[in-house]
């Protein structure tokens, strides 16, 4: 059996603001579509295609119950974004001592 590929990455997931804020509702509790969408002034479809996203993402699943759909966050694929930034982090806070002490040692002479 063949993996099916996920169209959409959890860089490209959480590049919509909208998508970072859906997401921050999820972190609160799982919602039924229709409480995701009273927090947002875009329309009820503009708001699914957004969790299509995210659920292709890996970043949230949704489940039937009854006639609603409930969401939740699914957290585990922000590693990934975590360990690229942690190591941009590093790559800056080295540049930075660097700077800090030329310009000190500039000072001192």
């Amino acid at each position: 059996m063949t993996e099916k590929l996920a169209k959409y990455d959890v860089f490209q997931a959480i590049a919509d603001p909208n998508r970072r804020d859906i997401l921050y509702l999820l972190s609160l509790r799982k919602q039924s579509i229709a409480e995701i969408s009273s927090h947002f002034d875009i329309t009820r479809t503009a708001v699914v295609k957004h969790l299509n996203v995210l659920s292709e993402a890996g970043l949230v699943r949704g489940e039937k119950n009854g006639r609603e759909k409930i969401y939740h966050l699914q957290p585990e694929p922000l590693e990934e974004l975590k360990d690229w930034l942690a190591y941009y982090e590093q790559f800056w806070h080295n540049n930075l001592n660097r700077l800090k002490f030329i310009v000190e040692s500039n000072i001192t002479k």
